[in-house]
């Protein structure tokens, strides 16, 4: 029992308030102050309260009240029916039945407490601790080794040209997958030792509370959780795959993770450029043809980008994306918050679209649209295209429109601006029209520079390559509005104002004019899996799906 000294010390509170404690009930247990006394003694009226001072208390045991018989305490439990009874209750309703001394049972149960909390607290919580240091060394472990496996990765990259970056992508994207995948499995597992710890620490506090307590309820009402912490979450590990690489120095590279393998080889290139233009020229068609015309019901129509062979995704002027077929059904639809900017599709066939007001570009995966990216403050998407490399090039403008430039992102991370060249001029003019682009297969970027009526083509590094301006084909007032390239490296343009195609070779060599399918008003375009063209007409909303090489 603490000493007057100690209590001095420790300011004990009033049981029905917050007020320091000078009176004790030894009848009811109860800790008061002069304030509550009279509550009290009110509150049980028909109870006999042997009210002392506070020091002069004699500690007792609370037996639980009778629920059958007012005023009347129990001290025994009935063995037959394992609840407690009183005397009145072992007369009737429990005549003739068995009994047990509650202080018996009490003592017995707080030794039960007192040794399943010992256990607790000196064998499980440290094994669970134990046990959770080695998880954290395995994840230590793991993210070290998809370190060093993406260095090698990024060091073999740099030997090969940019057409194989799709292979590496792909490597990186099943290393990136079954990282996430097995630091995921470690981190929940971690999660669920070390989320048992406080749990556990703050049943031993409790234990230790009820071991002070003098409540026979509150030691009789204890619930045992040793089962649930002696069983422990199985182990587990997780096996790293490993990275194999072999080089023959400067003509073949093969890389193999799990099932995943690729193997490059490097050719000549001398002469491919003259070939290629050359068979550009032979491939295509003398007179291009339309082999379908699919109403889409968007007015005005202002993006088209196909997936694969027979459907492509449809945008104009409202915050409905649609996703129609060669035969004009719309197969899938798409809901924006404001109406897109501009469209794409991913290598994987994945809708981007670009939300100017909102300065976010957003892709749509099983139907659930997810935030890419979100532009600087004071700069506003406008126009996509996604890269053979998977970056994602964006056109953007200022509030005023006076500025516009290319961003290359990888990812959430800007990887390049495309805005002055050399001369630190700017390449694209400011003004109402977005920046219509596409990468082609040599890594050049070709944009349709609208507001100074110009096609702008520049290298990979940002650097101006040529412009063109329509002369060669001698059309007049030239309005490139949308541009995209072949499989044969071909930039093929949409001239607004002329109702036509213009076909340049790689190097901006005009090759051939589309004027002969009857496009009024060609604005959308773009190229499915089989190399036909698929020209959206702005105010009739209709898609004409042309063949133009043989």
């Amino acid at each position: 029992m603490a000493t007057p000294s100690s209590w001095a010390q420790d300011i004990i509170s009033c049981d029905l308030c917050d007020n320091p404690t000078q009176q004790f009930c030894n009848s009811c247990q109860v800790s008061l102050c002069v304030d509550c006394v009279s509550k009290h003694v009110g509150k049980f009226k028909s109870l006999a309260h042997d009210l002392v001072p506070f020091t002069k208390r004699k500690i007792k045991l609370v037996f639980p009240d009778c629920e059958i018989h007012p005023n009347e305490i129990c001290e025994a439990r009935c063995k037959k029916c394992d609840v407690p009874v009183c005397l009145k209750c072992m007369l009737d309703p429990h005549n003739g039945h068995r009994y047990e001394d509650m202080f018996d049972i009490f003592q017995k149960k707080k030794k039960d407490i007192e040794k399943e909390t010992q256990e607790i607290e000196s064998t499980i919580i440290p094994q669970y601790e134990e046990k959770n240091e080695e998880t954290e060394n395995k994840l230590s472990i793991a993210i070290t080794e998809y370190c060093e496996m993406d260095k090698e990765k990024e060091k073999h990259r740099e030997y090969w040209h940019q057409e194989v970056d799709t292979i590496f992508n792909k490597l990186g994207s099943l290393l990136n997958a079954m990282k996430e995948n097995q630091l995921a499995v470690l981190k929940s597992h971690q999660s669920k030792i070390k989320n048992r710890i406080p749990d556990m620490t703050q049943t031993v506090q409790q234990n230790k509370e009820i071991l002070k307590s003098k409540n026979v309820s509150d030691v009789t009402n204890y619930k045992s959780k040793l089962e649930e912490y002696r069983n422990m979450p199985a182990d587990i590990d997780v096996k790293i795959p490993s990275l194999k690489t072999n080089t023959v120095q400067g003509r073949e590279l093969s890389l193999e993770l799990e099932e995943y393998k690729a193997t490059l080889q490097q050719i000549s290139l001398s002469g491919l450029t003259d070939d290629v233009n050359k068979s550009s020229i032979r491939k295509l068609l003398d007179r291009a043809r339309v082999i379908a015309t699919i109403p889409t019901g968007v007015n005005p129509l202002h993006n088209v980008a196909c997936i694969g062979v027979d459907e492509a995704w449809v945008s104009g002027k409202d915050e409905t994306i649609r996703r129609v077929d060669i035969h004009g059904s719309v197969r899938d639809t798409a809901t924006c918050k404001n109406f897109p900017n501009g469209i794409t599709v991913t290598r994987q066939g994945e809708l981007v679209y670009s939300d100017g007001p909102d300065r976010t570009v957003n892709i749509v995966r099983h139907g659930r649209t997810e935030t890419l990216m979100t532009t600087p403050q004071g700069w506003f998407p406008s126009k996509l295209c996604c890269t053979k490399s998977g970056d994602i090039l964006v056109s953007m403008f200022t509030t005023d429109k006076s500025q516009r430039k290319i961003i290359r992102y990888q990812g959430h991370t800007v990887k390049q601006e495309i805005d002055r060249d050399e001369d630190g001029e700017p390449i694209y003019k400011g003004g109402e029209y977005g920046l219509y682009m596409m990468e082609n297969n040599n890594g050049d970027i070709c944009v349709c520079d609208r507001n100074a009526k110009t096609v702008v083509v520049v290298t990979k590094s940002g650097r101006v390559r040529f412009r063109y301006d329509g002369t060669p084909s001698r059309m007049d007032s030239f309005n490139p509005v949308h541009v995209v390239t072949d499989s044969m490296n071909q930039i093929i343009l949409a001239d607004y104002n002329n109702d036509c195609l213009h076909i340049l070779d790689q190097n901006g060599q005009f090759l051939r004019c589309v004027d002969n399918c009857g496009l009024g008003e060609p604005h959308g375009l773009s190229v499915d899996s089989e190399g036909r063209l698929w020209v959206g007409l702005l105010d009739s909303g209709k898609v004409k799906v042309i063949q133009y090489m043989k």
